[in-house]
Formats: C-alpha cells, structure tokens, sequence
C-alpha cells in the first residue's frame, strides 16, 4: 500500500486534535513525515552564545515565549522500491522523564496503518534519546524484524562509548539521561548495527551522509528519484537557524562545526531548490530554503490536500 494513499494529513484519527502526519511524493520514493510530539525545553536552547537580549527579540519577533516553548519531534518513514525505512525514531515513553506530550511515535505509525513488522531498515541520523527512544518502548523490538538493519554512522557509535559534554549547554539531568540511553540502546540491538563511514546506499534513492558537528556522526538522509529530491536534515537545522545560523544550539557537541554543516547546508538546498524536512522545524516542517541577503529564509510548502 503507498504511503501517500493512507495518510494525507485532514485524516488523523478521530481522538486527535491536530494533524500528526504528512505525505510527499518524492519520484518513485513516497515519504510520510510523522510527529513524535512536541518537547517542551529553554528557549536559551536556541543560542546560548548570544546575548539574551538578542534571542528574546527573535522570539518576540517569531511570537514565541520568551522562556520555553514548545519542540516539535518529526520522523520520517521512506518506502523505496521493496524496502521501508524509518528514519528516526522519537523520544520514547520513559516515565522518568515527564513528557506526556512526546513519544507519540508508535501509536500513530498505527494509525496510519504501519505495521511495525513491515519496516526492514532504520536510518539514525545520531543517538540522541529523542532520535533512538521509540525503539527502546516495552514491546517495540519484539514486533520488528528480527533482520532489521539499523543504519548510523560510525563515528557516532564510538562517540557514546565515551561521549564528551564538554561544549554543549543542556538543562541538569540531560548529559546523564542522553549518556544512559544511548547505552541502552546499543546494548539492545548491537547484532543489528550496520555502520558506515561517510555515506551509504540504504535503498535505491536514500543515500545516508555524514555531516558530523551536532555530534561527531550525525548525518542527513537524501532522497532522489524521477528529478525530485528532498533532504532529511536531522538536527543540523532549527528554527532559529535560517535567520542566525551561527547561534548554538545547546544540545551541539561541537557547536562550531554545527554552525558551519549548518550554513553549508543550507547554502546546497538554496541552490538545489530542493525539499528540507528536519526534526525541529514546525510539523510538518515540508519547506525550502532561499537566500535572503546575509542569511537564509524557510519557506514553508503550501499544504497539499
């Protein structure tokens, strides 16, 4: 069954409120952007190297509070040719974390008729708890395939064997919380690892690349088919990125080199007019970018119906 026959978004299930899924037609490739939930965090988050004058006046400019608001969690699943991926895969439902808003993830792949058994490859664009944590749900690894292949770079498996907070600026509690959780999950489904070293073919169309800087194996996924492409950025890109793409984000390990994969990137979607869906942006954060002087601008696509 195609994606983009069962989940355009005015079809969300009866008990919701609000859109929790999107598809797009990429060529041949059929991509459904789904949401995890929102994550509530600080708004310092958003560039804790700037004065705070200046961030409250983009957030006064952008009609946001000015203390904390609200995260969206996006995940892609991408069917190319035999194979259905998922990429990402949320936050989860740890208990001790209090976020009844997030960790949405499996309960609409439901509703949109996704069964999980269905699923042959995840893609990791890094192992943070808010990108791994669905897949560490009571009962989830049970119902997937005992072949499944969990696509992540390298490079970022090394990183959490020793992970480095030196640079970053979480609130208390998330250094210990990211650390314990990436452990878990490599613990967990070590045997179903496929790591690589730059850039993988996960299917015909889906190319994994690693960009590094949010942390050292964080990579993008682009898809291209019949002349269309359309990038996953991961958390290279946040909100705040395309009117001051040199703010830090508090969660960048390296926050210099994510500043400057930040600013690349953009600068190649900008040129390529292509597609950006990213973890942070507004849901369901479809969009493209342009050159606006000195910065960049997101331009958000028109829903389609």
């Amino acid at each position: 069954m195609s994606l983009n026959t069962i989940s355009h978004p005015g079809r969300s299930g009866s008990d919701e409120l609000v859109p929790s899924r999107y598809a797009v037609r990429i060529g041949e490739i059929d991509v459904l952007v789904v949401s995890d939930g929102v994550l509530p965090l600080p708004t310092k988050m958003l560039g804790h190297n700037v004065d705070p004058t200046d961030r409250a006046a983009w957030l006064n400019d952008m009609f946001l509070p000015p203390d904390a608001f609200d995260w969206s969690l996006n995940v892609v699943v991408v069917r190319s040719s035999d194979q259905t991926i998922l990429i990402d895969a949320g936050l989860g439902l740890d208990p001790n974390l209090n976020l009844p808003r997030a960790g949405q993830l499996v309960r609409r792949l439901e509703a949109a008729g996704i069964d999980l058994a269905s699923v042959t490859d995840v893609v990791l664009t890094h192992m943070h708890m808010d990108h791994v944590g669905g897949l560490l749900v009571d009962g989830v690894k049970d119902r997937l395939r005992p072949d499944l292949r969990i696509h992540v770079a390298a490079a970022e498996v090394t990183f959490w064997e020793s992970p480095d907070f030196t640079h970053v600026s979480m609130p208390p509690g998330f250094p210990d919380a990211l650390r314990a959780t990436a452990k878990r999950f490599v613990n967990e489904y070590h045997s179903q690892l496929r790591t690589f070293e730059d850039e993988y073919e996960v299917a015909p169309g889906v190319v994994v690349c690693r960009t590094g800087g949010h942390t050292p194996g964080h990579s993008v996924v682009r898809l291209m088919s019949g002349g269309n492409r359309l990038t996953f950025a991961g958390d290279a890109v946040f909100a705040v990125g395309f009117d001051h793409p040199d703010w830090h984000n508090g969660f960048e390990h390296d926050p210099e080199e994510a500043a400057r994969v930040r600013v690349r990137l953009l600068g190649e979607l900008a040129a390529t007019g292509e597609l950006l869906v990213a973890t942070h942006l507004p849901f369901p954060s479809v969009g493209r970018v342009a050159v606006d002087g000195d910065v960049f601008r997101w331009v958000p696509i028109f829903w389609d119906y």
